[in-house]
């Protein structure tokens, strides 16, 4: 059986945890900062776990991951 690809733009995007879990960044912060507030801004910065009903097709575009 030959080998499978790996998606280099998720892998790159998303990185596992301990628990099995991927974690992503936020988007809309990377431009059009002015108008958003300081503690939306900082909500912003933190790192979030991919929804669980998300997590199958991820998984299937990395068949590597674990």
């Amino acid at each position: 059986m030959s080998k499978l690809k790996t998606s280099k733009s998720i892998s790159k995007r998303f990185r596992i945890t301990s628990n099995n879990n991927l974690v992503r960044h936020c988007a809309s912060r990377s431009h059009l900062l002015q108008k958003k507030t300081s503690k939306r801004k900082q909500r912003l910065r933190k790192k979030f776990c991919v929804n669980s009903h998300d997590l199958g097709n991820f998984i299937h575009k990395l068949p590597y991951i674990s």
